[in-house]
């Protein structure tokens, strides 16, 4: 699944950082955001509610791509019926997975700063980081208590079907490629004046 999603974004970051950047398809960056999907899974109780929420949002994206060409034309829509910041919006999911892929990157990037086995360090950075800001105390509460029961780095990696160096690089791929196609999507909100952190 690694090399899988660091492909799919590597071909994304190629679109953005394109002459025409304004043409990420819903189609491709659903499909690359699916990928993560796994992953989620793989990290277990403490991400649960990730997992499940994350699905949903790509599965919204997967459904809006069928008759939506371009995340700005998604976006472009959602502002003209004036439903941007409606429960279950394009647009409001968009932001939802952008944080799924967001806490993806810092997980990571705490993964390969972090020595040991233990993961219970770099998903407390990413949650922190990414996630806590939006939730209130009942969720943080359960994640907090969830990461008690994270998998190993090893368990982790024997699930995705990965050794630690080859793992190392497909991490670091995937963080260079998604950051900026974080940053398209962070623009594509503050260039309509949506902001980013409802």
């Amino acid at each position: 699944p690694l090399r899988k999603i660091s492909e799919a974004f590597k071909e994304l970051e190629a679109t953005v950082n394109s002459q025409t950047p304004d043409d990420l398809e819903v189609s491709s960056f659903s499909r690359a955001c699916s990928l993560i999907s796994p992953l989620l899974g793989c990290l277990g109780f403490a991400f649960k509610f990730a997992e499940m929420d994350y699905v949903a949002k790509v599965n919204d994206l997967v459904e809006a791509s069928k008759s939506i060409g371009t995340l700005q034309a998604m976006v472009e829509r959602d502002v003209a019926a004036n439903t941007v910041k409606k429960g279950g919006s394009h647009t409001g999911n968009l932001l939802l997975v952008k944080r799924g892929i967001e806490m993806v990157k810092v997980l990571f990037e705490q993964i390969l700063v972090t020595g040991g086995n233990s993961l219970k360090d770099p998903a407390s950075k990413a949650y922190a980081q990414v996630f806590a800001p939006h939730h209130g105390w009942a969720i943080r509460k359960a994640v907090a208590a969830g990461m008690y029961a994270l998998p190993t780095k090893a368990q982790l990696l024997q699930k995705l079907n990965e050794d630690e160096p080859s793992a190392r690089i497909q991490m670091q791929s995937y963080i260079t490629a998604s950051a900026p196609v974080i940053l398209y999507i962070d623009k594509l909100f503050l260039s309509r004046e949506l902001g980013v952190d409802w």
